[in-house]
């Protein structure tokens, strides 16, 4: 299956953009340069008038993993549509994409837009798509191009109704593909259960705007942890949407595809995914096994540290290293007020700490770089982190602390335009759009 292509000419373009204050962090000596002019004077971070706190992103650690997640799911027979959401940075997305993506996944229509933006050849809709301005712009798009590969979640009859009215109305031209999702209780968006499945299943067979193409799913709704209660609770869910598949393939009820897509697979349950969607399958005709982990791109330091199958002992069984950790965080020391308390120059404006707060891990100072130990993050302002540290750490005010994050979907909607460094010196910016 070919992998979507992106408009490189657009991606490229960004580079054409000039830099000034709307950019957090980049020197003042840079403002009015374009992206392209920057970069090609190689910039450093200790000798170009960068300002903290700054985000940064790991080359190295980016290419590693984009080579890693793309050999892992071609070695186990599965495609990679990542959810674009954890970055929306086209420039990360034409990486994904070099590196064999079937597609991308968005979750609402503006995301959608970007998408197009750059020309995103093939886009999984991880949602219901109910909203009539948004069902008007994607017949019009749907018909402006016709190499533009769309599908979203369907999990109710009433859901069905409501698109097939307003694509109606829109005078759309082509069906739009729609994939049953499956919930469960407590979780989600999705129908409970298999017979509610089937219903809404029947319901988009019916239509004469959509086109029953598959089923979808998201694990990580179910479980939050590694226990063995949680585990079993993917397998049972992931379980649950083979029977399903199944049954309304029986019923016959696929429209008359080439294959019947079938996806789930977030970030910290993928190794189970890919073993339950790769199982042969009693249908008349193929299945493409999708999974839509979007975090692994630049992994972190805290939950999916954790949670990654590549971090941890359960089922997995290759060549492949851990992923990397490619953000960190740069903020300077700006007050000792108290023998065991420093406070940054970072909060949550800068940071995320919806799931850990950053971790302190390197000391960076005018005589070098040491590593941080007995440090910790214990709260988070606006504007300051306090940083617990032991009186004699050697911490002073002026030094710049190097931070690991938590969970990346809640730090590049901070930052519009993200350094890329290879040791000190910095070799591409990321622009984002949130």
């Amino acid at each position: 299956m070919r992998a979507a292509t992106m408009n490189r000419t657009a991606v490229r373009e960004l580079r054409r953009e000039r830099i000034d204050w709307r950019f957090k962090g980049m020197p003042a000596e840079s403002f009015g340069s374009t992206i392209e002019q920057f970069l090609e004077k190689r910039p450093t971070l200790r000798a170009s008038g960068f300002v903290g706190p700054l985000l940064l992103l790991d080359r190295a650690a980016l290419e590693h993993n984009l080579r890693t997640m793309a050999e892992w799911c071609a070695r186990n027979g599965v495609l990679l549509c990542p959810h674009g959401k954890t970055t929306m940075a086209p420039q990360l997305f034409q990486r994904q994409l070099d590196h064999g993506a079937w597609g991308l996944t968005a979750a609402n229509t503006s995301q959608l837009r970007v998408y197009r933006a750059f020309g995103v050849s093939r886009v999984l809709l991880a949602n219901q798509l109910v909203d009539p301005s948004g069902l008007t712009w994607l017949a019009e798009e749907l018909g402006r191009d016709p190499e533009f590969r769309f599908g979203c979640w369907v999990d109710s009859p009433e859901n069905v109704r409501i698109m097939t009215e307003h694509l109606t109305a829109a005078e759309c031209r082509v069906p739009v593909d729609v994939l049953v999702e499956l919930g469960g209780v407590g979780g989600r968006t999705g129908a409970r259960g298999v017979e509610q499945a089937l219903e809404v299943a029947r319901a988009a067979h019916d239509s004469p705007r959509l086109r029953l193409v598959g089923v979808s799913g998201y694990e990580g709704a179910l479980a939050h942890d590694l226990s063995d209660s949680g585990l079993a609770a993917v397998d049972r869910y992931l379980s649950t949407m083979r029977e399903t598949v199944e049954r309304i393939g029986r019923a016959g009820l696929f429209d008359e595809t080439e294959e019947i897509v079938v996806t789930a697979g977030g970030s910290s349950y993928f190794d189970q995914a890919a073993e339950a969607l790769t199982a042969s399958w009693e249908l008349d005709r193929p299945v493409l096994a999708v999974l839509r982990s979007g975090s692994y791109v630049t992994h972190d330091h805290g939950l999916y540290r954790t949670m990654s199958p590549f971090g941890r002992a359960h089922r997995l069984a290759g060549p492949e290293e851990p992923f990397r950790p490619a953000l960190r965080l740069l903020a300077q020391v700006a007050s000792r007020p108290e023998p065991e308390l420093a406070l940054l120059t970072l909060g949550r404006r800068d940071a995320s700490f919806d799931q850990d707060l950053p971790q302190p891990h390197r000391l960076r100072t005018a005589e070098g770089e040491f590593p941080l130990r007995d440090c910790r993050v214990t709260e988070l302002a606006d504007q300051h982190a306090f940083v617990a540290l032991p009186a004699e750490s050697g911490v002073e005010v002026g030094h710049w602390m190097e931070c690991g994050l938590s969970h990346p979907c809640t730090v590049f909607d901070k930052w519009p335009l993200i350094p890329v460094v290879e040791d000190d010196e910095v070799v591409d910016l990321v622009r984002t759009f949130f």
